[in-house]
Formats: C-alpha cells, structure tokens, sequence
C-alpha cells in the first residue's frame, strides 16, 4: 500500500516567528535609563569603575538627591556592570542609604535624634516626642537613631550633617530654620599644639560646653613645626634593626588595641611582617560602640599624630596601602581628614604608601575587623568565619594589619619618649594609659586619660568632679553596650583588660556610662538589647533571632529568666561574631545583680 501523508500546516507564519524572536532577544527586568545613567555619570566620573568603591559611590548619590532611587541603582549596576541585585543588597544593607520606591519624595532635611543610653538619660526620648508636632508642615522628618558618638554632649540631635550638642527643641528648630545643615569646618590656626602625652592622668577636654563640634585642630605645617613626621621620615631607609627597635618598644610598652579585643599590638606587627608581599592596612575608626566616642576627640584635635603612627607601622611592617575606615556620623573629622591627606600628599615627609580614606554607611557590625574588611572592599560588612584570620588573608586577599584609630595614635609618643614612659602608668597592678570614654549621670563627662586599672569610683571622683547633682552611684557599664552592667558595690574594681571577665564583663572600648540611684539597670539593658536587635547584620540566626526576642521578652516587668537564659546560651554559643557572643552581657548583669527589679 502507498503511504497516506496528512497536509502539512505550519504552526506560525513567518511573520510571526520574526516578532517571537524579536520579544526573546529583549532584556528581563528593569532597564537602564539612559538619563539617570547621565546623572550618575556627573557624579562619579565615566569610568572605569571599581567594584570596592561600590559604596562611595551609593554615597554620592544619597547626598545629591537625599536618597537612592530605583533608577539610578539600576544605572549604577548597568555601569560597573554588577547584578541589580547586589547593588540593592549591598544598598539595602547600611542604615545610612535612604532607598525611595519610584514616586516616593525624599524629605527636604533629616533630624537624627540619638537614642543612646547617654542621651536618653539627658532627655532625647523628651526631644524625639516633641520635634515632629513643633516642626509643623516643615518638609523634615524625625527619626530615632543609635549612638552617634557624641554622648559627652548628650542629649545630641543632628540636623541632616550638622549635630547640634547639648539639643533642645528650640536649638533644634532654629538649625533647621537657618538651613544650618553642614558640620561647621574646623580651624587648625598656626600655632595650634595638642601633646597628649602631657595629658597623662587628667581630662583630654576640661569644658565641653564652649569645645563645641568643631575645635581648633593642629594641621600639616603646625604638626611638622613640632616635630612631626620626624620619626616616619628616619625609618625612610632604616636599618633592620631600627626596625626590630620600633617594634621592641611596642611590645615592652605593652600597648594592646584599643578598639575593644585587647591584642598586643607589638605582637601583630611582628605576625604581619612576617607575612608576603603585598601586605595592607586596614585602620578602623567606626567606633560604633554606645558610649564611646575617645577616636573623635582625639581626631579633632590633632590628626596628623594618628597618621604618623599609622605611617610608622606600615613601614615597620611592609604595607604598601592603607585604608581608613571611618564612621559615618563622624562628618567634620572626614572633612578635616580629607583637607589634612592632601596637604600631606602634596608635601609628604616620606615615601608615602597608598591612602584612602573611606566612609562607612551606619553599620555598628563594621566595627568587627573582618566585617570592616567586606565593606571597604563595596559588599555587605558581614563578619567572616575564621580561621583564615586577616593577617593572612584579608583586605583583597592579602595579608593585612588592621589596627583601631587610638593604638596607633600612641605610636610617635612610645617610640620616641621609650616604652617605659607608657608602661610606667598603672594602679592596682595594671600597666599603661586608657582613654576612658565617660558619661551619664557625672558633673564634667568626656575622655579621661587615667591609668589602666583605675576603679570608676576613683574615675568618677578625681576625673569627673563627682556624680551630678541629685544623683548618687547606682551602677555603671565599663564597656559600652556589649561589657555588661555592674552595681556600685563594685565600684572599686580594676578597670582593665582581664579585670572584669569573672563578674560577667570586660572593658572593651573602655565606654564607661555611669547610672544614677534614679535610673534603673534594667532600662539600660533594654536600651542595649534594643540597640544589637537593630544593629544585627542578619547573618546568623543565633543573633537575628535571638536579639530580636530577647528585646520582646525584656518590656515583661517580670522577665521570664528561663526563656532569656536559654537564648543567651545560644547566643554566646552559636553566633558567629562577637556582637551576639555579646548581646547577652546586660541581660545576665541585671539577673545577677539587679535581680529585684526585674522580678
């Protein structure tokens, strides 16, 4: 039999198939806007665009428009050629990056009222209940934010980047009626001098009423006129055993890092160096932690200290670029840094490594070195497990010596006055100097460069002229939101590192907030708890959750101990960095020492 073929139809004219083509061979998802790609070009330049300036670049462009806009996020992946969705994560990470839906309008000014221990204890919450009713039809909004590292000045509300200190609602208003939105620029006058090293056991700042946000500061020239310099340009061509000198007098001095975790920094220079090349520096100065705000005060005044010692270790060490990471909220130290760099380019008194400068984007997590590490590298600051630890692999993937603001800011004076001068300070069996960062209920709060082992009652009564009027010691937090909360009757133990662990805290940072008989600890650890809720980067469940829960559990006026010890055990136990190895801190003090005010 033949075979019997059906008729042949074809499924789409040709036609058709051309238009089918045509739809496939156009581009998912959002596309970029050929003006807002203009926009962001008059901002950051037409390339080529570095993928670890990701951030500095989100930066511009909240400025600019007081936020980031859909368009110009998909403008920004489109250039530097990054999936719209790791521009947004990173974006969406930091607290500081205002992102506006398409047709949202971004409020004309921000007020920023901090809501830290310090100030609340000075009034904030007062300010931040008031504000929004009094600004009327003001195009300005109101928002409640974390410490910003002024709590000497407390209660202190920043409109857009201008903090107004010691903030009264009428203060306020009046900033935002004269358009006072920028930080006042800062003098550095010719004959300015600053020598910490003669404030050795007395306050750095004696009148914080007049020091105002903007203080005379030594510059370039007056810097060099005093020596400045001399010790960086003599290691130029040093022999190895200058060198090991350098390093000899940083370990004998005993300098541990002064950002918080207390390791001797002598003995980081030497692990560094013994690292391959090329080695780099990460220099931390996000000094998030509540209550600490000794970085900023010595910054103000006298930055070219700093980066001697940072330039003294990186030629000790190896480094060929440097990276200073500085916080966000602290506007008038980076345009001082920023003035104070070029002048030492422009004239450097040594080879000088590669330096930037840059900005964090409100992240307290940045504060944790490796999470520093991912943010000037433009991601997410999310904590890195360990080992490798940064000294191998670090910044970029190479070795890196990450040091806080303050240890190398003592450098010039170790190796040039010898490690003795600073090792010969110390009460109670301690060794060294400690900028004590105080606040709350004290007549005169600020930095206190006192020796390492004083006790707050001494701090309180020799260094801060007593509590306030009306108020008597009730307890006190040694480090911060995260070293934990302890009652008066242990008022006389050691400030140091290594004196606190066995009564359930450490000094850290060395944040030193003092209660009154009228504020409860409880408050205090809420505040605390609240505060790590928020500042939780979401990596870790034991940390996102727990801190979370805890914070509900914590409004109870009778705390359910069981259900808060089992999160604290999994907190200390499973997070995979120290803010949730520490959040538990201030729970455990209150239940142990303040146990009547939570029963």
């Amino acid at each position: 039999m033949r075979p019997v073929f059906e008729e042949t139809r074809p499924l789409a004219s040709v036609d058709d198939m051309r238009r089918q083509i045509r739809q496939k061979s156009k581009l998912k998802g959002r596309q970029a806007d050929d003006s807002a790609i203009e926009q962001v070009q008059a901002l950051i330049g037409k390339g080529p665009y570095r993928r670890d300036l990701l951030i500095e670049y989100l930066h511009a462009l909240n400025d600019t428009y007081l936020g980031i806009k859909n368009v110009h996020m998909v403008a920004v992946a489109k250039l530097m050629r990054l999936p719209m969705a790791e521009v947004y994560e990173v974006a969406s990470f930091y607290h500081h990056f205002d992102i506006l839906r398409d047709g949202d309008t971004p409020s004309a000014i921000t007020i920023r009222v901090c809501g830290g221990l310090s100030c609340n204890l000075k009034g904030a919450q007062d300010l931040l209940h008031k504000l929004p009713a009094m600004l009327g039809q003001t195009d300005a909004r109101v928002v409640h934010v974390p410490c910003v590292g002024r709590c000497e000045q407390a209660p202190v509300a920043v409109v857009y980047q201008n903090p107004i200190v010691f903030a009264t609602t009428d203060a306020v208003l009046q900033a935002v009626a004269s358009q006072a939105l920028e930080h006042p620029l800062a003098n550095s006058p010719s004959d300015a001098s600053f020598e910490p090293g003669d404030l050795a056991q007395q306050s750095v700042v004696t009148d914080n009423t007049t020091a105002g946000v903007s203080p005379d500061y030594v510059g370039f020239d007056a810097y060099c006129a005093g020596g400045g310099y001399a010790l960086a340009a003599s290691l130029e061509h040093a022999s190895v055993a200058s060198v090991e000198a350098c390093i000899k007098a940083m370990e004998d001095s005993g300098l541990r890092g002064l950002g918080g975790a207390g390791f001797p920094a002598g003995r980081k220079w030497r692990i560094v160096r013994d690292q391959p090349a090329p080695k780099l520096m990460a220099v931390n100065i996000d000094e998030g932690e509540p209550g600490t705000f000794k970085d900023r005060t010595y910054l103000e005044r006298d930055p070219h200290r700093f980066l001697e010692g940072m330039l003294v270790a990186a030629k000790v060490v190896g480094v060929s670029a440097c990276y200073i990471y500085l916080r966000d909220e602290y506007h008038g130290a980076r345009a001082l840094l920023d003035i104070e760099l070029a002048k030492l380019k422009a004239n450097p008194p040594c080879a000088l490594p590669l330096i930037e400068l840059r900005r964090g984007a409100g992240a307290y997590i940045c504060g944790e070195e490796s999470a520093m590490i991912e943010s000037i590298e433009g991601k997410r600051g999310e904590p890195r497990m360990r080992p490798p630890y940064i000294a191998e692999v670090g910044l970029f993937g190479r070795p890196t010596l990450e040091h806080n603001f303050e240890t190398l800011y003592w450098v010039r004076d170790i190796v040039q006055r010898g490690s003795q001068w600073f090792s010969s300070f110390g009460l109670n069996g301690r060794t060294g100097l400690r900028s004590f960062s105080v606040s709350g209920r004290v007549k005169n709060p600020g930095v206190k460069l006192a020796p390492a082992g004083i006790t707050v009652r001494q701090l309180i009564n020799d260094y801060c002229g007593g509590m306030e009027e009306g108020h008597a010691l009730y307890a006190y937090l040694p480090g911060g939101a995260s070293g934990g909360i302890l009652p008066e009757r242990l008022a006389d133990l050691p400030l140091d590192f290594d004196t606190l662990q066995a009564h359930g805290c450490f000094i850290g940072s060395a944040a030193v907030i003092v209660l009154g008989d009228q504020d409860r600890a409880r408050d205090a650890a809420s505040n605390m708890m609240a505060f790590f809720e928020h500042e939780s980067c979401g990596q870790c469940t034991p940390c996102r959750v727990g801190t979370a829960k805890a914070a509900t559990l914590m409004t109870a006026k009778v705390w359910d101990n069981n259900t808060l010890n089992d999160l604290n055990q999994v907190m200390v136990d499973a997070s995979i960095c120290g803010l949730g190895q520490a959040a538990p801190n201030p729970v455990r003090c209150v239940q142990q020492y303040f146990s009547q005010e939570v029963a």
